[in-house]
């Protein structure tokens, strides 16, 4: 059973880096595969309510992989952590399985307070490099979080967020191909997309400003001209000026 495991994490970072070309490679260079191994250890201390020895062996961990995995997390199966230096996992996170965390990465507390205080990631989360995400909040099945977000609020299935703080950048996942590091090339930039729509509604308003003006100017006119004038008194149909009386 537990060779079974190791099988399915080396084959699961493989498929998610194709920097690795062979499983001794994953073995003996992939940190995140090595903090694993310190994490079971010190879970499994944690577990029997031995919490000093659990923290010196998480503690190793942490001087010789540069990941920091609290032993009271919980940790489903094959979690990918990349590159992995200055990643940290609260005590009260929840990760689910198939999950992949970029260098970086925080999944921390908001408060001193006991009881939940760190975040859930549901199953297939993909977290940025440098993502933050804080507090007892949940991070939906399948959901993106670019690099360098900041997340404070609960996160729907199969999102992109992106930004400081967070915002959504997409409401669901287009496809089911793997992205590294939460994005992909093409996606829509939100705050971009906010300018751009502040910009059409201005040059809506400007348009209609300006035959607001018109229409007074015209009023004014109207107002100065003398009683039974000659002229006539001029008015716009469907943006033609005619005299009074006249068809465009």
């Amino acid at each position: 059973m537990i060779f079974k495991r190791l099988r399915e994490e080396i084959d699961s970072i493989r498929a998610r880096d194709p920097a690795a070309r062979s499983g001794l490679e994953v073995v003996l260079c992939y940190p995140g595969f090595h903090v694993l191994r310190f994490y079971r250890l010190a879970r499994a201390a944690w577990d029997l309510e031995l919490p000093l020895l659990a923290r010196m062996i998480s503690h190793i961990g942490k001087l010789l992989t540069g990941i920091e995995i609290h032993p009271g997390a919980v940790i489903g199966q094959r979690l990918f952590i990349d590159h992995g230096s200055g990643v940290v996992i609260g005590e009260t996170a929840v990760v689910g399985d198939d999950v992949t965390l970029y260098h970086g990465v925080t999944l921390g507390g908001t408060s001193l307070r006991g009881g939940k205080r760190h975040p859930t990631l549901g199953d297939g989360v993909i977290v940025g490099a440098g993502a933050k995400i804080l507090g007892p909040i949940t991070v939906g099945a399948g959901a993106r979080i670019g690099a360098n977000a900041v997340v404070l609020a609960d996160v729907s299935p199969g999102a992109t967020m992106v930004g400081i703080p967070a915002r959504l950048a997409l409401s669901g996942s287009r496809d089911d191909r793997f992205h590294a590091y939460g994005v992909d090339t093409d996606m829509p930039d939100p705050v971009l997309r906010t300018v751009q729509g502040l910009r059409q509604e201005m040059s809506r308003l400007q348009h209609r400003l300006e035959a607001l003006e018109q229409e007074k100017m015209l009023r004014r006119d109207e107002a100065t001209m003398p009683a039974g004038s000659s002229v006539g008194r001029r008015r716009r149909i469907g943006g033609v000026e005619t005299a009074e009386g006249e068809t465009p």
